[in-house]
Parts: structure tokens; C-alpha cells; sequence
């Protein structure tokens, strides 16, 4: 088997917000060959319609579909909650999204019953952190907050600046006076300025990051699959990454969070859709 041929696992996110997913999954399955797309040109998602959001997410699986994968990763929260159902029924390999495995971390870590929500316009609108939290403990206090201002400091590379503190700590304020002692970060791209997010909440309130539990049950799915890659396989592991803006300011992103050199091509997921993927 060579390299292009090793079965990956294909992850996407509206832009490099699911390299907090990618991360975990190195981290975790480091045998693991990883094919990510990130829609830095049409981001962010969560202003967007709901149809454009179910299109574009189809349209880049369309893309992924090109590669071999054992499994795909919707690293969106907002393509999660819109799109997360009608892929499953659209392809035949396991599809992960992100937001079951966030209320379920929030859930063991919370002690007051306490959880705020923060996420994009999309995600706090559909309450799927809401639903999926209830469905495991209806007694919970839940509040959900919009940030939108997030993931434009983010994908501007801006998270540590001044004006990023202000702004984090404007679109926080309201939220501070619900007391949560449990804050799940919503998008995948809020780790990314997490530093800032919990120095303005505050060191008694936990931050949940979906990243490190959707690794661990992408794991457990791969191994209960028999499909996790061997030793043998790491030594093919050909990671590729794909963007619809500025490769090189992406590679520069990509490299600082996950600490190695990356292959960067820029690429276009628009395509049309029919009735099967």
C-alpha cells in the first residue's frame, strides 16, 4: 500500500476551526492518516441560511469522497447541526459530528448543573447543544449565547491582540451573570482563543472543548470497526490539507497550532449535488 492509497480519515470544517479536531485526532490516533478541508472562503457558516449551510457541507464532502476514507468528521458545529443527518443518509462510511460528544463531556464535568453554551449565530439558533444536553439530564440549567465576532478574529489570525480581549470580554459579559460553572466552546474555532475566553469567565468555570471526546469516540468507532491503522500504517501517513482561501496563511495557522510542517493546496469544493454522494 502507498501512501495515497492508506485509508484516511476525512475531516471539514467552515475553516480552521476543526484543526482543534485535528489536533486531538494526531494526538490520539497518531497512525491515522487525516485528508481536512477547510472553507475559509464561504466562512463563517453560522450567519448563513440553512440550506446554503446543508449545500456547501454536501458539496465538500463531494470532495473528501475523491479520497479513500474510513470515516468523516463534520468539525463544525454549525455544518453538525444542520448537516449531520442527511450525510449519514448520503454515504456509506461513519459519520462523527461534533456537538453529542461536547454535551456529553460538559455533562461529567459540570458540579452545579450549571452549563453555558457558547457557539455561531446557526448553532445557538437550532439549540442542538440544548437538546442533546437535555436528552442525558433534563434538571440542568442551560444558557446559550451567540458570539459572532469569534470566528472572524480567529480566521484573521488576530486572537492576540487588544482589540481581541475587548472584544471577547463585550461578547461575554452578558453571559457571566448566569453563574455556569460549565462553558462549552460551540465552534471548533473558540479553542483557539480559549487563553482569552477563560481569563474573562473566570478560573471556576471549565471550558469543554468537543475536540478531545469526538477523538475519543472516533477511536472507539475505528477499533470497534477493526479499522484502526497499524504501526505499519504510520510510517505511510500522508496528511493532506485543503482550503477554498489563502493556502499559505492557512498553512501558517495550521502549523503554529499543530507544531509540524504541513502540504496546503488551495481547491474549490463547489460542485453540484445530486441524489447520492
Amino acid at each position: 500500500m502507498n501512501r495515497s492509497d492508506q485509508p484516511a480519515i476525512g475531516i471539514l470544517d467552515s475553516g480552521v476551526g476543526g484543526l482543534t479536531v485535528v489536533k486531538e485526532v494526531m494526538r490520539q490516533l497518531p497512525a491515522e492518516r487525516i485528508i481536512y478541508f477547510g472553507d475559509t472562503s464561504r466562512c463563517p457558516y453560522g450567519p448563513r441560511p440553512r440550506e446554503e449551510v446543508l449545500r456547501f457541507t454536501l458539496e465538500i464532502v463531494r470532495f473528501l469522497e475523491q479520497f479513500p476514507l474510513k470515516a468523516l468528521v463534520i468539525a463544525c458545529n454549525t455544518a453538525t447541526a444542520v448537516a449531520l443527518d442527511e450525510v449519514r443518509k448520503r454515504t456509506s462510511i461513519p459519520v462523527l459530528g461534533v456537538i453529542e460528544p461536547g454535551a456529553r463531556a460538559a455533562i461529567r464535568t459540570t458540579t452545579r448543573g450549571r452549563i453555558g453554551v457558547i457557539g455561531t449565530q446557526g448553532t445557538v439558533r437550532s439549540r442542538a447543544y440544548e437538546k442533546a444536553l437535555r436528552r442525558s439530564s433534563p434538571h440542568l440549567y442551560i444558557v446559550s449565547h451567540a458570539c459572532p465576532a469569534f470566528v472572524p478574529l480567529v480566521e484573521s489570525d488576530c486572537g492576540g491582540t487588544e482589540e481581541a480581549r475587548r472584544v471577547v470580554e463585550s461578547s461575554l459579559a452578558p453571559l457571566k451573570e448566569h453563574r455556569v460553572d460549565t462553558l462549552i466552546l460551540g465552534c471548533t474555532h473558540y479553542p483557539l482563543i480559549a487563553n482569552l475566553i477563560g481569563e474573562v469567565m473566570g478560573e471556576d468555570v471549565h471550558l469543554i472543548s468537543s475536540a478531545e471526546e469526538t477523538a475519543r469516540e472516533l477511536k472507539a468507532m475505528l477499533a470497534q470497526r477493526n479499522l484502526l491503522a497499524s504501526e505499519e500504517h504510520a510510517l505511510l501517513r500522508d496528511h493532506h490539507f485543503y482550503t477554498s482561501g489563502d493556502p499559505e496563511f492557512f498553512r501558517r495557522i495550521a502549523e503554529r497550532w499543530l507544531g509540524c510542517s504541513l502540504k496546503v493546496t488551495r481547491a474549490a469544493a463547489e460542485t453540484p449535488i445530486s441524489g447520492s454522494l
